[in-house]
């Protein structure tokens, strides 16, 4: 298989295409963010704020998980912009209990609206297990609820600015940094909705569980307004990391500092990563499906993001991939719980997703590549689902 001879990344990332000198495409965009007018971008963000600050009943809506992007995102916008935003959490029924914390710490300290929206677990569970089936990626329900529920919160608020955190082209290529991104249907069908959209999703649930009945209601959440929605109604979902540079080791250090925001343990990430991914209880089943199918994980992202700011070198983030990515999660137990799957059914189903040249791992490989880490609020997840 083909690596990055810069980074770590291999062939088989999504979007990633090799020069001449087998340098990946995110390489190549990165060294390009470095001479982009970033002066004349910041002024083009005030010029954007000013559209909009004071003319409606909150300035933006700031889609919010509690990680470190969107965090550093309402931290900017409030106290370095002046906004008063609406705050919306799409809540995907997996928050930790630390990034609960963070979240009440972050909206008390910055003194804005907070709404957390929590949909149907049972609904959920099914997409879960359907998308993983038909797509290799149980966190469907994820992608599309963090888009379409705060677009729709705009159009129905009358809200018509969206601040999203980082933009794509730090870690994939679907845009390069010279673009403007915004998320739109385009983007929406490119890049977030894995080719599934919710009413196709709905006719998948209806078929593997005809006896149901789920109704197009239940999935409302996930549909994302039409282009002709988001044109009549003027919604601009923009992402500041086009406007700022984005340096996130320099960002964690701030809302560290200024919110009191703590890391946590994640599966499959070097301690010394403790900002990546918090959120969410599934993280390390995710990139576990990852390293399964593309043969890179978590650990393989964070380091080639360090090697392109030039602070690590190749060998020591080989080093690291190597102790940390492929290692099967102690979270497995709880997915295997909430989907009714067995190992051997889960394997099944991802094997069919592996993307060539990668080469699934043999059965031995599998059961002696374990992760010795456990989050420490594994238990209470499995007793809750016992």
């Amino acid at each position: 298989m083909k690596y990055c001879t810069k980074c770590v990344i291999p062939e088989t990332a999504e979007t990633h295409e090799f020069n001449e000198k087998n340098v990946c495409s995110v390489c190549n965009q990165i060294e390009n963010k470095h001479k982009i007018d970033w002066n004349e971008r910041g002024k083009n963000l005030d010029e954007l704020i000013a559209k909009y600050k004071n003319k409606y009943d909150y300035d933006c809506i700031i889609p919010f998980s509690g990680g470190k992007d969107s965090t550093f995102a309402v931290w900017y916008l409030v106290k370095k912009k002046n906004l008063r935003p609406l705050v919306l959490r799409f809540d995907h029924n997996f928050l930790r209990k630390n990034v609960l914390t963070n979240s009440e710490r972050t909206i008390s300290k910055l003194g804005v609206d907070f709404i957390n929206f929590k949909p149907n677990f049972s609904i959920v569970k099914k997409m879960m297990v359907e998308s993983l089936v038909r797509r290799g990626d149980f966190c469907w329900h994820c992608h599309v609820g963090i888009s379409a529920y705060p677009m729709n919160s705009a159009i129905e608020r009358k809200i018509p600015l969206l601040f999203y955190g980082e933009p794509s082209a730090e870690y994939s290529s679907f845009y390069k940094y010279e673009d403007i991104e915004e998320l739109n249907v385009e983007k929406f069908n490119k890049a977030v909705n894995l080719g599934i959209n919710a009413e196709d999703m709905l006719e998948m649930l209806n078929e593997r569980y005809p006896k149901d009945k789920i109704l197009k209601k239940d999935i409302e959440p996930y549909i994302f307004p039409s282009q002709r929605d988001i044109n009549k109604n003027k919604i601009k979902a923009v992402y500041l990391g086009n406007y700022i540079p984005w340096d996130v080791k320099k960002q964690v250090k701030i809302i560290k500092e200024e919110l009191g925001w703590q890391g946590d343990t994640v599966e499959g990430i070097p301690p010394e990563y403790d900002y990546e991914k918090i959120e969410c209880m599934m993280q390390g089943v995710r990139d576990y499906i990852k390293f399964l199918k593309r043969g890179f994980g978590r650990t393989a992202h964070l380091t080639s993001i360090d090697i392109r700011n030039n602070r690590l070198s190749r060998e020591k983030a080989e080093e690291l991939c190597k102790t940390y990515d492929g290692k099967k999660p102690k979270a497995l137990e709880l997915f295997l719980k909430i989907t009714n799957m067995d190992e051997e059914e889960f394997y099944n189903i991802v094997e069919n997703h592996v993307v060539s040249p990668n080469k699934f791992p043999s059965k031995e490989d599998l059961n002696r590549n374990s992760s010795n880490i456990k989050p420490k609020d594994l238990d209470f997840w499995i007793n809750k689902f016992s």
